[in-house]
Order: structure tokens, then sequence, then C-alpha cells
């Protein structure tokens, strides 16, 4: 079985790297085509409306035949244009649609199964000899703001958020019954992936790149063989022992080198045989 891996399409805002008569849709099928894969998993950030990345995705499902799963990202909750500013109800049409693996994992056979989540920043990852929980909270001090805070409104805390999506997550991993396990989060969930410290501007942002509470995992249940993480805007692929962690991340225009959707697309996609 085939699986093809990616993270933060961005079609919205890549849409000027597109060559005429191209579209970001037409790109992803062709490539889901040409790599004959059957499964599509995508970590997070499609777009900044979630109605159009709940779309994107159901009409890759159709034109491919392939099955596609996904972990909202931060931007897919962004209210940013639309007028849903409750990000509790995005959350709720994103987990009722069938391409969620929130409470239902997908069991692929006897012995491998994905599990998946947004995952949420808990500020683990940032400088917290420098900073306070109460300035993490704020998402803006000094010359470092964090933009979720104008788009993003869950009603409690953001490491209130984390902790729930863990609790559900741990609790669909028990329901795998020991497979092995794709594990896919939007947030880094290893510190390979954040930028090391100190920095004069990660020293804060990283706090909102991952979930350093996701970390007890990998020592708790070794039956995750492979993590997928997005939202860090980089592409890496790093083992420890018998497990692979992948960052697939498309990003935006402004991390590449060559302003073209196609050629950075097909630099980005990871495909793994099961």
């Amino acid at each position: 079985m085939k699986i093809g891996m990616i993270s933060d399409l961005h079609v919205d805002i890549n849409q000027k790297t597109l060559e005429p008569n191209q579209t970001a849709l037409s790109l992803i099928i062709d490539l889901v085509m040409k790599h004959e894969l059957d499964i599509l998993l995508i970590a997070g950030d499609i777009s900044n409306h979630y109605k159009e990345s709940q779309l994107f995705i159901e009409h890759i499902q159709t034109a491919t035949k392939a099955e596609v799963y996904f972990t909202p990202g931060n931007h897919d909750y962004w209210s940013k244009d639309h007028e849903v500013k409750d990000t509790n109800i995005i959350d709720n049409y994103f987990m009722s649609k069938q391409q969620s693996l929130v409470g239902k994992p997908k069991i692929i056979n006897e012995k491998w199964a994905i599990v998946g989540t947004p995952g949420w920043y808990d500020y683990g990852y940032g400088d917290h000899d420098q900073y306070t929980v109460e300035q993490f909270e704020k998402k803006k001090y000094k010359f470092a703001s964090w933009n979720d805070r104008h788009y993003v409104d869950w009603g409690v805390d953001d490491q209130t958020v984390s902790k729930k999506m863990l609790k559900q997550l741990i609790k669909d991993i028990e329901a795998t019954e020991g497979r092995q396990l794709i594990l896919m989060t939007h947030v880094a969930t290893h510190p390979e992936f954040v930028v090391p410290l100190p920095n004069r501007i990660y020293d804060y942002a990283n706090g909102f790149l991952g979930a350093k509470s996701y970390e007890y995992l990998y020592d708790q249940y070794p039956t995750i063989k492979y993590s997928l993480m997005g939202h860090v805007h980089f592409r890496k692929t790093f083992r420890e022992g018998d497990r692979t962690f992948i960052v697939a991340c498309l990003g935006n225009k402004r991390h590449w080198r060559h302003k073209n959707f196609k050629a950075q697309l097909e630099k980005t996609l990871v495909v793994i045989d099961i």
C-alpha cells in the first residue's frame, strides 16, 4: 500500500505561483495519480477557509479514488475570510467529515492503522526563562506577533485545547489495539522540528510551533512507526531508532528559492510503502 504525505499547501496564498491553466487541485490530483497512491495524508493548512479546505479534500478523493485523510491546521481554523468566529464550530465541522481521523482512527489492516489530531501548541518549545505563560497567551510581545490571536477563538486557553486534543488522541491510539501506527499532527511534536534556541525571534515564536507535551506519546507507544507533522514550513525526515519523523510542508512562496508551485509540490511529497 502506497501512502503519500504532505502538509501546508496554502493554496490561496500560493495561487500566484501557478502557471497559466494550472490549479493547485489539478496538480495534486496529477501527483496522486502519478504515484498511484492508495492513501493521501494532509497534515493541515490547506487554505484560510474551512469550507474551501474540505472541498479541496473531497475533490481529490473523487478524482483519484484514493482515500484522503486530513488534520486541520491553524489556518484551516482561521476566521479571516468568513464570519464564523467560534473555532469550535469549525472544529466540529471538520470532525463530522469522513476524512477526519479524530475519534475514528483508520484501521488499514491487521498490522497498520493511522491516527491523527490537529494538535495544538502548548508553548512548551518556547523559552520559559524569558517569557511567562501569560506572555505566550497574548501571542504578541514587542516585535513578535502570532496571527492566530486575530483569527482563532477556542473560548479557552491554548494549553487547555492542546490537552483536550491529546486526551482524544490517546483514546484513538488505544482503539487501534497494538497495531503499528502512522501518527499525523499539524503541530511539531519533536524538538528536531523547531528552531534551536537561543534565537532572537524563536525564543518566543517556538512557543507556537509545537506541543512538547505530546513527546510523551513516543515513549508510551512504541507502535508509532511514522510521525507526520506540518506547520513549520520546511521539509525534513529524521529517523530515531525504528521510528521515522516526517515534516513535508509545501509552505508558501516566501520560503521557496524557485517560485513554482508544481516544482515545489513534487519536491515536498513523501511516499511510503507499507
